[in-house]
């Protein structure tokens, strides 16, 4: 039978080298989320970041929680506020883009496409860029890591009642920055171009 994250987590208190079966269950999760939140190159260093700190914390895990996944995400997620300001710059850059910059193709249906599709990654991009950083974080670990409500509501240590409040405003926001769109359409065709 395979251990609990809990199980591996306590395990490991005595056995340090019992933690990196954590680490291989987990890292390619978290290097994904952090990838996606700061770029590859940040990522690989705060994926490790993110398990040294948890392997330091690993005395004050909640055992009853047999996934460590929203622990996790919670850390990566606070080692992501440290990048804050990168981060909404990196948005602003991207939603300052030019659309058809690298659109020349040889099909009129493919440019076409090409263009609508860099459009809204643009458009997203700024949109997200215009959220705060709570609202941010909230939006993303549902959407990128499709964590449920009770996920994210332990992975940033907030009630339930406002992970629903600060997705519901997000949502709303980023839906109003790009002209009524639905954004999960736009996420599909950002991650399909």
């Amino acid at each position: 039978m395979t251990p609990t994250d809990a199980e591996i987590i306590e395990r490991s208190r005595h056995e340090p080298d019992a933690f990196a079966a954590l680490f291989d269950r987990h890292a390619p999760h978290i290097q994904r989320y952090l990838a996606r939140r700061l770029g590859a190159q940040v990522a690989d260093d705060l994926v490790a970041e993110t398990f040294l700190t948890a392997f330091d914390k690993r005395q004050r895990y909640d055992r009853g929680r047999p996934d460590a996944r929203p622990w996790l995400y919670g850390i990566a997620t606070n080692l992501v506020g440290r990048h804050r300001r990168q981060e909404a710059r990196r948005y602003q850059a991207r939603a300052s883009d030019d659309p058809g910059a690298d659109a020349v193709q040889d099909h009129a249906d493919r440019v076409a496409a090409e263009v609508t599709a860099r459009a809204m990654r643009s458009m997203l991009a700024g949109a997200l860029g215009g959220l705060s950083d709570e609202d941010r974080d909230v939006l993303l670990l549902v959407a990128w890591e499709q964590l449920s409500y009770e996920e994210v509501a332990a992975a940033l240590a907030i009630p339930v009642g406002t992970v629903r409040s600060r997705l519901h405003r997000a949502r709303r926001k980023v839906r109003q920055a790009l002209g009524g769109h639905n954004p999960t359409e736009v996420e599909e065709m950002s991650n399909n171009g």
